[in-house]
């Protein structure tokens, strides 16, 4: 391949890539050793015994797997976490997400007449006031205190 540095440099600059991006077929190896030329290499191109090799490209394969596993929740550890909890999920919207949860299992109770309307009342404002975790809390609580309508 020393034979051939000159035709692989005049051929990187007429293809206008890079020297290893020239590829030359190896059976017509004593052509391109003969050409000298600019033109006898243009020629060589031109019957593609010279080529110039595609590209590299950075492969999205691995993105895409990470992508998916993101979806599917994982991936979401502490080792994964940057900036505090109250920065990724701030305060203000983590209580409007678990209020506005509250209310509406709250509105569905009075509508199918599971619960009165005192004891909505009376559960809307404790749930006001920061009284249950999660909708489950609430459920747990109606279930202690025996607040579901008797049939």
């Amino acid at each position: 391949m020393t034979g051939l540095k000159s035709q692989r440099r005049l051929a990187a600059q007429i293809l206008k890539v890079g020297q290893n991006r020239v590829w030359i077929n190896p059976e017509r190896i004593d052509d391109v050793e003969a050409a000298i030329t600019r033109e006898e290499i243009r020629k060589l191109i031109h019957e593609g015994v010279i080529k110039p090799l595609p590209e590299k490209g950075v492969s999205r394969a691995r993105a895409r797997v990470l992508k998916e596993k993101k979806r599917k929740g994982k991936r979401r550890g502490h080792g994964s976490r940057s900036g505090s909890r109250g920065a990724r999920l701030p305060k203000k919207e983590a209580w409007m997400k678990k209020i506005r949860a509250l209310r509406k299992k709250l509105r569905e109770l009075k509508a199918s007449r599971t619960i009165t309307e005192t004891t909505y009342r009376k559960l809307y404002k404790m749930a006001s006031s920061g009284r249950f975790e999660s909708v489950g809390d609430l459920e747990r609580y109606l279930k202690a205190h025996e607040l579901w309508r008797k049939r």
